[in-house]
């Protein structure tokens, strides 16, 4: 259990800082061509991890439902992302995306019978009334200028809850390094298309050394790193809690506005992290205690 949250917390912390560095690299690099390209380094950085471990490859049938995981994952849902909050505002997407652990816990229901407890569902009740009172839905526009947007970006945390799910469930059969290079590229067979399309419309600007390194850090970082640790916490920890773990983003995107942009720490800021963390803790603890009382029920 410490393990998993350990990695989920550090992927989400990850992803917190993603907005600070994306916001520079796409004014040069448009969003599709970004994401082909950390999926393609994160690939090559797994395939070196995996080479190096000797692990094998898993059997055709398995390696297709992987890919297709990938593909719900990679493709659709950060796709979908990215068009919603293009289409919508960064606010709208941020309050939007933040009801992915919710819908992690009912596909946790639904798929792996995790019991919905008292105590599961309002640890995510109160983590997500704190990403909220971080956020400030009164900057939020849901007009009909944004309809569309918006619901792309529901599309994107439906399918970012149900990819979660899957990838805990295949846990169970694969290697979490396996699981993650197969979804990189599963990802791939829409953002490649999707860059195609898009690149004639909107090429890359002037590359220079800080786009440079928001790459590195995007595709190394951010997606190789963060997204083996994400589907590790999976794999350790029962979903609808590992679901929790997701907001530790907008507590880290928040702290890192305070101190690359100098903004002022407000009480929403704090109030927000406490309900959080409460949230955290109400989910973890009872997990924790249920574990140990019957630890013959794990294999």
């Amino acid at each position: 259990m410490l393990r998993g949250a350990i990695y989920g917390l550090t992927a989400a912390a990850i992803w917190g800082g993603l907005y600070v560095v994306s916001d520079i690299v796409l004014q040069t690099i448009p969003p599709f061509t970004l994401l082909t390209i950390r999926l393609l380094m994160g690939i090559v950085v797994l395939a070196v991890l995996l080479w190096r471990s000797g692990t094998p490859l898993p059997e055709r049938s398995e390696t297709i439902r992987l890919l297709m995981v990938g593909f719900l994952g990679f493709g659709v849902s950060v796709g979908a992302q990215f068009v919603g909050t293009d289409k919508s505002t960064a606010v709208n997407g941020a309050l939007v995306t933040s009801a992915s652990p919710a819908f992690i816990l009912v596909f946790a229901w639904l798929l792996l019978h995790e019991r919905l407890t008292p105590q599961r569902i309002l640890a995510v009740m109160l983590a997500t009334l704190g990403v909220v009172v971080i956020i400030d839905p009164s900057k939020a526009d849901f007009s009909s200028d944004t309809f569309i947007g918006d619901i792309v970006l529901a599309l994107a945390a439906v399918t970012w809850g149900l990819y979660s799910v899957l990838v805990r469930k295949l846990s169970v059969r694969h290697d979490t390094l396996v699981i993650t290079l197969l979804a990189f590229l599963g990802g791939m067979f829409l953002t490649i298309p999707a860059m195609v399309l898009e690149l004639p419309n909107r090429p890359i600007g002037e590359i220079d050394g800080g786009t440079i390194l928001g790459v590195l850090y995007l595709g190394i970082i951010s997606t190789a790193v963060a997204m083996w640790l994400w589907n590790r916490a999976f794999a350790l920890v029962d979903a609808s809690v590992a679901s929790l773990f997701f907001f530790a983003q907008p507590v880290v995107g928040a702290l890192l506005s305070v101190i690359v942009q100098g903004q002022v720490i407000t009480p929403n800021l704090w109030a927000g992290g406490l309900m959080i963390a409460a949230g955290l803790l109400l989910a973890i603890y009872p997990a924790r205690r249920m574990r140990w009382q019957k630890p013959a029920m794990r294999s």
